[in-house]
């Protein structure tokens, strides 16, 4: 089903507390009983633009509606960053140790350094499944990557992805897999770029904690290679602190991990609170707080290797880049917990 415009509005059964809703090429996950909703926008990077409790979003969302946030360029919800997220040192990308020129001509790479890949405004995502049950409300949304040459000239590994945003007992859970359909195995430098905000208290009063032991040096946000102890950097992580005063757009790694893997991070206000937390193939993350009253938001990152991994690899400074081999398949997860609203 390809979604386009904002003519009709679509109802599936409600399952108990589950119910979706197409409002045009908008498909929307509803938990009543925790008055959560997740509105999803295949056609504009398939991006979860809103998440809201109680009417309070857990999203930064500078639009007066969602025909405005897709005619508008600039970044918000949870953006899709793919095949490579945030920047790398070079107009070019390294893998099984070739270089990958990129074609500026073509004129979706931005240079001289590129950032955030080639998918995250994209429309030509397409929903497979929408569905609610008595467990859980769910959209499913496919991009072909392999389809299309623009995209093939700077990226020459055939692939799909498959997208899926979950909505259960007030979490949302979104999920990628990747599927190489090339003959040489496939690095994975993908990530997301979610702004969150909590409500009830000014950005000086929110208090925040990074789930991770190491800070990555930068010049030009390009990890240097020299690494330190959080701590030395934030005083205050990981066991949580202040933000007032802080200016943040830094990368972390070694994320401190639970039981089943997961690493977790967190911003709160008086009560409200947002836990963000990293399945384990999301091995590092950028933590973006930017000064000014006006820019009230955090950004949590879940990035597959650090900034400029393929590129680092290649240098031999980074040792944790993800391959999948050919016919195989990448598969992680994230998930954003509200609390408190």
């Amino acid at each position: 089903m390809r979604l386009v415009g904002f003519l009709c509005v679509l109802v599936w059964p409600a399952f108990g507390q589950y119910s979706v809703h197409q409002d045009g090429d908008v498909i929307r996950l509803e938990d009543g009983a925790r008055q959560t909703v997740v509105s999803v926008m295949p056609s504009r990077g398939n991006n979860a633009f809103q998440m809201t409790v109680k009417g309070k979003n857990v999203l930064q969302f500078p639009f007066a509606s969602a025909a405005e946030f897709k005619s508008r360029g600039s970044f918000s919800g949870i953006p899709f960053l793919e095949p490579w997220a945030n920047r790398l040192d070079e107009t070019a990308f390294y893998a099984n140790g070739k270089k990958y020129p990129f074609n500026l001509g073509l004129g979706n790479v931005r240079g001289p350094i590129p950032i955030h890949g080639l998918v995250s405004t994209a429309s030509q995502w397409e929903v497979v499944e929408a569905k609610a049950d008595q467990n859980a409300a769910w959209v499913t949304s496919r991009l072909e990557f392999y389809r299309y040459p623009d995209w093939m000239a700077q990226f020459p590994f055939a692939h799909t992805i498959e997208m899926t945003h979950r909505l259960q007992n007030g979490t949302l859970e979104v999920t990628v897999k990747l599927n190489n359909l090339s003959t040489a195995p496939m690095p994975v430098a993908l990530g997301f770029h979610p702004y969150f905000q909590v409500n009830d208290a000014p950005r000086d009063d929110w208090t925040f904690s990074i789930g991770a032991r190491t800070y990555w040096l930068a010049n030009q946000n390009i990890p240097t290679g020299e690494t330190e102890p959080i701590g030395k950097f934030l005083p205050q992580q990981p066991q949580g602190g202040s933000l007032k005063g802080l200016k943040l757009d830094d990368l972390f790694s070694d994320l401190i991990r639970d039981a089943n893997g997961r690493a977790t991070m967190w911003v709160q206000g008086k009560s409200e609170k947002i836990e963000v937390s990293f399945g384990p193939n999301y091995k590092a993350a950028v933590v973006w707080f930017p000064a000014g009253p006006s820019q009230n938001f955090i950004c949590f990152e879940p990035m597959a290797g650090i900034t400029d991994a393929m590129n680092l690899a290649q240098k031999g400074v980074y040792k944790e880049l993800q391959y999948i081999p050919p016919g195989q398949t990448w598969q992680e997860s994230f998930w954003i917990k509200p609390s408190g609203f």
